[in-house]
């Protein structure tokens, strides 16, 4: 478990000794294995030559709205999925499985040309509600809401009076906080570092996101590395922080069901 904690780290610890030194020092041989000095002055460069705030915010809001939708439309189609009989669902869900084997890459042109004919090209909009529900998520509410939210609590409430939609925000939603954070965790990762989607539909500066920001700093003669490198450490503390604060449900959440009472 060390050896493989100490590879998963490397890539980490590289990144911070990389944007402490200055781009000669990235192509010298033996390379240097321990931190520089000149770290504060690549974020300086970073600040002053880079909008890195203005896409670090609209980043962070893209990937937070996207993330709070995920959860509310998952976790609501999850539930209903596990514990409501209504006409269709097993095709239903048998469809929602079947569009997890389509390639992301085919639907980017339909899907371009629905946010042109909406008029949100070059709009966040277009970033955050196509995505604002995937069938991963509702598949992984639904297996989880099966597996903890079991049929006498639905019937305690039912009896307590609460409507279809207590019963998933006061019943079901507390039991499902691991499976949120688990789901909020990969999808918070996954907005986060999109940039293929960003790429088609994003093209004026000021709505670029963070990772594009840090590919348009790839010079087409030169490249300052020392800088993108400054700016992916910024660019990664965010989600070294969300997954800190959401880790314990983190894996609370994968280990549900490995094992019995």
């Amino acid at each position: 478990m060390i050896t493989g904690a100490i590879l998963s780290l490397f890539p980490f610890y590289w990144l911070l000794v990389m944007s402490t030194a200055t781009t000669a020092d990235m192509f010298r041989f033996p390379p240097r294995l321990l931190p520089g000095d000149q770290l504060l002055v690549n974020i300086g460069k970073v600040l002053d030559h880079v909008g890195f705030f203005r896409s670090f915010g609209n980043s962070l809001l893209v990937a937070g709205t996207h993330t709070a939708l995920v959860l509310f439309f998952c976790s609501l189609a999850g539930f209903a999925f596990a514990k409501f009989q209504f006409p269709a669902k097993a095709p239903l869900f048998f469809f929602l499985l079947a569009t997890m084997m389509v390639p992301q890459q085919l639907g980017l042109i339909p899907q371009f040309i629905i946010m042109q004919k909406l008029g949100w090209i070059n709009d966040l909009k277009a970033l955050i509600v196509p995505g604002a529900a995937s069938a991963f998520g509702i598949f992984w509410m639904r297996q989880y809401t099966t597996s903890v939210v079991h049929d006498e609590l639905i019937n305690a409430g039912r009896i307590d009076g609460c409507n279809s939609f207590d019963l998933y925000w006061r019943v079901a939603l507390p039991v499902l906080r691991p499976a949120l954070a688990t789901l909020g965790i990969i999808t918070f990762l996954g907005s986060w570092n999109d940039y293929l989607w960003p790429l088609v539909v994003i093209s004026v500066q000021e709505k670029f996101t963070i990772q594009m920001l840090i590919a348009s700093m790839n010079g087409v003669y030169s490249t300052d590395y020392s800088m993108v490198m400054a700016a992916t450490l910024m660019a990664t503390v965010p989600l070294i922080i969300v997954f800190s604060l959401f880790s314990r449900q983190f894996i609370a959440g994968l280990m549900q069901g490995s094992v019995k009472d």
